[in-house]
């Protein structure tokens, strides 16, 4: 059974979040503080994690940032914090998606399920793909989901994978952001291309030699991006 671990400390959202979640199937466990939601994350196999942000011991995204660190699975935040600035904080540090509260828990669970089928179909592997696509310095190792720079391993989510992974199977071609977010993220995605933005400059941060030149992934502006093979 899919389990998702719930770190909400308000106890009538995290009731609502679960019983929703209950009845499509899922196995849901709850934690209240930001402390407990990382050890539980770390050490208890969960394929999703839905992340409230005000959480007391530690912080969302402080929480996001110790669980990315470690592990790749899909992470929701779910905040009452709407700010452009508060999401575009959450995506840079790994989180997947952003949920307004107050939500309708009908949405809340399509979104779930939604990352969950994407996430598995992006980790799943495919057949008769190069063993390596070679970028300079930066190898990209499809089957097992690796990328190598200078010989040292980059931590990279799955979505910045597959971001960088498209980009290098299409060189020297311009994609819009709308292109991009419809690829990687899928129809069903509730977001919006600016979500793109903020992976491609994880993705710089990583890969590039100098982050604000970057020579790899180049900004063609007014109509989207373009990887170039060095």
């Amino acid at each position: 059974m899919t389990k998702i671990l719930i770190a909400e400390d308000d106890p009538e959202i995290a009731m609502l979040e679960r019983d929703y979640l209950e009845i499509e199937g899922f196995e849901v466990s709850i934690v209240d503080n930001g402390q407990l939601a990382v050890t539980q994350a770390l050490n208890g196999d969960f394929s999703l994690i839905l992340l409230d942000l005000m959480l007391p011991g530690c912080n969302g995204y402080d929480v996001c940032r110790l669980i990315r660190d470690r592990i790749d699975v899909p992470i929701l935040m779910v905040t009452a914090r709407t700010e452009s600035v508060d999401k575009i904080r959450g995506l840079g540090l790994g989180a997947d998606d952003y949920i307004p509260k107050p939500f309708d828990p009908a949405e809340l669970t399509a979104r779930v399920k939604a990352h969950l089928s994407r996430y598995a179909r992006l980790t799943g592997g495919g057949q008769g793909e190069p063993e390596v696509i070679s970028l300079g310095n930066v190898q990209i190792l499809p089957q097992s989901w690796k990328v190598v720079k200078d010989g040292r391993e980059l931590k990279m989510p799955n979505r910045e994978f597959a971001l960088l992974k498209f980009l290098a199977e299409h060189p020297n071609t311009v994609f819009s952001k709308e292109k991009l977010f419809e690829t990687i993220w899928g129809c069903e995605y509730m977001g919006d291309s600016a979500t793109v933005t903020v992976h491609i400059g994880r993705i710089r941060d990583k890969v590039e030699d100098d982050p604000a030149r970057p020579r790899l992934i180049e900004t063609v502006w007014g109509a989207g991006y373009r990887l170039n093979r060095i």
